[in-house]
């Protein structure tokens, strides 16, 4: 592929059951872009939907030159479906949007303005959400506190799907479970430049939303995988190694402790619930640092057999570049 049929932008939007809103957002979509000057395309990924969205897709392409649809063989969810729309964009910079006409591509010219600022990723903020206050609301604010918190990644609005990110960002990110919703945690961990940008937000003109309260337990499970990997991603010995010890020191005093009444006072132990303890704590501690090995042979094996480099060259500057190439990892 040349550089010149190479895009400018990619307008990455997932979309499940979404076919009253699709022709209305495409057509905005390219007004928007159209008016930019740059080279687009629109990739529209299906996820499996039921009420004849892929069809629509289908006769959509036929009529718009910039539009490529990714049907999904059945409904993944929107993490699967968001990065297979990053494996088929091919633009320098990849803009991610929901399907329900609630974001607004207007906002796409000033997502590229502030990205131009030398930022990797801007994501949008919903300051003034059109959405119900007790079960969406109240419900994303503590999320975006309590994410924030963990992850050190301090945004006003994680759940935005309107962002902006540069091209090589995103191929440094692999997608699994639920995680679409923590992309600026994973773009921090790759020593991402972040920052947000308050963005229009519409009402929801046609079906129903897709998210509801059933997923704040997978949420907060994803949250701590997000926190694992930041923290201890390619030192895991220190999380698992670190209660190993602390276990075992703590079950061998405890032996020590009844060694001593037993041999010392001649107290019998047999029965005491300590000495359960000791030999769980004993036990436990060496499956955590056994674990932990583990855990340093798979990180090993993750890096290197994808050759996946354990850190980020945002730039080198000055000498004789292209002859001084340094092996990451």
């Amino acid at each position: 592929m040349s550089a010149d049929d190479i895009p400018d932008i990619s307008v990455v939007v997932p979309v499940y059951n979404e076919v009253e809103s699709l022709p209305h957002l495409i057509e905005a979509i390219a007004t928007t872009l159209i008016e930019t000057n740059l080279n687009y395309e629109i990739i529209c990924v299906d996820d499996g939907s039921k009420d004849g969205s892929a069809e629509l897709l289908k006769s959509l392409v036929q009529t718009h030159k910039n539009l490529k649809a990714v049907l999904l063989r059945r409904n993944y969810g929107q993490t699967p479906a968001m990065s297979a729309g990053f494996n088929y964009a091919r633009g320098k910079v990849i803009i991610t949007m929901d399907g329900d006409l609630q974001n607004d591509p207007a906002d796409i010219p000033r997502l590229l303005a502030k990205l131009e600022e030398g930022y990797d990723l801007v994501s949008g903020w919903r300051e003034k959400r059109q959405d119900a206050a007790l079960t969406r609301l109240l419900p994303s604010k503590i999320a975006n506190w309590l994410i924030g918190r963990v992850t050190g990644v301090e945004l006003h609005d994680y759940g935005c799907s309107l962002k902006a990110y540069r091209s090589e960002l995103v191929a440094d990110m692999n997608l699994y479970g639920e995680l679409h919703r923590f992309l600026p945690a994973l773009a921090f961990i790759e020593g991402a430049r972040i920052t947000e940008l308050p963005v229009g937000h519409h009402a929801r003109r046609y079906g129903s939303s897709k998210y509801g309260l059933g997923r704040t337990f997978r949420v907060v499970m994803d949250l701590l995988t997000v926190y694992f990997m930041k923290k201890f991603l390619t030192r895991p010995m220190h999380v698992f190694g670190l209660f190993g010890i602390i276990a075992m020191a703590l079950g061998t005093l405890l032996g020590l402790y009844l060694t001593i009444l037993k041999v010392g006072f001649g107290q019998s132990i047999g029965d005491r619930p300590l000495l359960i303890l000791a030999v769980v704590l004993l036990v436990t501690g060496v499956q955590l640092f056994s674990f932990g090995l583990l855990a340093e042979l798979l990180m090993r094996t993750y890096h290197e057999s994808q050759g996946r480099p354990i850190y980020r060259v945002r730039e080198v500057v000055g000498g004789n570049v292209n002859n001084s190439k340094q092996r990451e990892g």
